[in-house]
Parts: C-alpha cells; structure tokens; sequence
C-alpha cells in the first residue's frame, strides 16, 4: 500500500484519518453494547461487509483468523454487517463460528465509503489511522496492523477526582 487514504470532513463528526476518532457505538448480535471508549489502549478495526459482497468472503475468514492471532496484542475486530445483507437470523450459524465479535448496528458516523467491505482503523490512543473501501488482504493487514499494534498504550487518565486533591 503506497498510501494511506484519507476520508473528507463532510461533516461535524466524520470520521477523518490522522484525527481522533469520532464515538460510536455498536449493538453486538446478543444484544450488548459497544462504545469506542471501551476501546481504549486498544488498536479497533470496524469491518463493514455484506453477505452479497464476493471480496467480503474472502476478507472475513482472513480477518477472523488474524484477530485470533493478534488480539492478545491488543487487536479488536467487529464485523458489521450492512442492512442490505441476509437479515442477522439467518446469519447464526457464520457468527457462532467466527471469533470476531458480529455487529448488527452502529451509531455514529461510520458506514461504509463508496462500498464493501470498508474498513476503519483506529489507534490506541483513539486516533482514526486508516479508512478504505477495499478489502484487506494478509500484506495490508500487517502493514496498517504491525506498526499500530508495537505502539504502547497511552498511559491511563487519573480520574478527576484524585487530580483534585492535589
């Protein structure tokens, strides 16, 4: 990959590479939420696809198995699945088999660009450090990946409430 892409700001809150990322969050296929500051000190790869997409099919087992190999680095992946797709029922038996946590929604300002898969991908101190429609093969995931992953974590914010009694 020669370069990383950049996304517009098209609005209050579009998510832009090279800028902190804007909130959003995710409504996991049990039903639990997902916040990206949950997410903190963590290196996040938001993964829109859709059932129809030929690339998809082939990006999603690829992602699967690289997350089970780097999320003890601190990876987190989530595989969002596009409202033009199979609807999530019929989808149970692919998310009971993947180890990447299944999305069934998002709220924020991410969806994907000019088509699927789209990826974002954001850093561990919450910046967005990638955003493409494209899909990912093994080179590029170890490229944008690699270098994210063998950043340290930003040291914890104390709470506001020891900083006061100081």
């Amino acid at each position: 990959m020669a370069s990383v892409p950049v996304v517009p700001a098209l609005a209050k809150g579009t998510p832009v590479v090279g800028q902190l990322a804007p909130d959003f969050q995710l409504t996991l296929m049990d039903g639990s939420k997902v916040r990206l500051a949950d997410l903190k000190g963590q290196v996040v790869v938001l993964n829109f696809w859709a059932t129809w997409c030929v690339p998809c099919r082939t990006e999603l087992p690829l992602l699967d198995s690289y997350y089970a190999a780097m999320r003890q680095h601190g990876l987190k992946v989530f595989a969002i699945t596009t409202e033009d797709s199979l609807p999530p029922y019929k989808l149970k038996a692919l998310f009971a088999a993947m180890r990447i946590p299944a999305a069934r929604g998002i709220k924020g300002p991410y969806a994907p660009m000019e088509g699927v898969p789209t990826n974002f991908v954001i850093d561990r101190a919450g910046r967005l450090r990638y955003a493409k429609a494209a899909a990912f093969d093994l080179d590029d995931l170890n490229s944008v990946l690699v270098p994210l992953l063998q950043e340290k974590a930003p040291p914890a914010t104390p709470p506001a409430v020891a900083m006061a009694g100081k």
